[in-house]
């Protein structure tokens, strides 16, 4: 099963993806706000947008570009257009895909399909970014306005699981079961510590401070 972030203003259709992804064993998130459609989606942490072009107050492209800048996430471009124009910058923006609406359930599904199928040959993104900071895991290399940051292993994972579920709450019981495979019989302090010393090197390079918030008896998010 993947998590869909759906961005679709016409309701009816909306609904219809809903209830078809939904049939196939996927769980749909819908845009609740089409001002704040790129931040609802990264928050999501969907395996997959989809993204209408044409949207009330914005439009696609400059969703997609937003995405973009902040995550690989794969992304299939919705559009009752039919124009070359379209396509091609929604293309260049970085969408994977696009399917001409209305949409042909078949033909969705198996665009869907194609580009899970895909991102899961790829796996990880060896990069992931979020407010300005890049998380490099290929050379376990933090970046941050043109200055960097070698991290320990246990920075690496404690980021990357921070940046990959950005705008939520990740407990820390979660954290420890990341870093350590177990939440039991380690030292609660140990974690505080690790926390710790990623705060300092995010420091070292000017990241501001809060970007890794506490939320108290809840855990930490980014």
């Amino acid at each position: 099963m993947a998590r869909i972030f759906v961005i679709e203003d016409d309701a009816a259709l909306r609904g219809e993806v809903v209830r078809l992804l939904e049939l196939h064993g996927h769980e749909a998130v819908v845009c609740a706000s089409f001002e704040r459609a790129a931040d609802e989606a990264l928050a999501a942490a969907p395996d997959c947008v989809l993204l209408d072009l044409r949207l009330p107050g914005t439009d696609g492209h400059a969703v997609c570009r937003d995405i973009r800048r902040e995550s690989d996430v794969p992304l299939i471009m919705l559009t009752s257009s039919d124009s070359e124009f379209d396509e091609v910058m929604g293309m260049n923006l970085g969408a994977d895909d696009y399917v001409t609406k209305p949409c042909n359930p078949a033909v969705l599904l198996a665009r869907l399909s194609s580009v899970l199928r895909r991102a899961q040959r790829q796996g990880p993104a060896a990069r992931i970014a979020h407010k300005g900071v890049v998380l490099d895991m290929a050379r376990g290399t933090v970046e941050h306005e043109g200055r960097s940051a070698e991290l320990t292993r246990n920075e690496i994972k404690i980021l990357h699981m921070l940046m990959a579920n950005r705008g939520a709450i990740v407990s820390r019981q979660e954290l420890m079961v990341e870093l350590w495979n177990s939440d039991a019989f380690i030292d609660d302090n140990t974690l505080t510590v690790n926390v710790n010393r990623l705060r300092a090197s995010l420091a070292s390079i000017g990241v501001p401070e809060g970007f890794v918030a506490t939320r108290r008896g809840q855990g930490y998010l980014v």
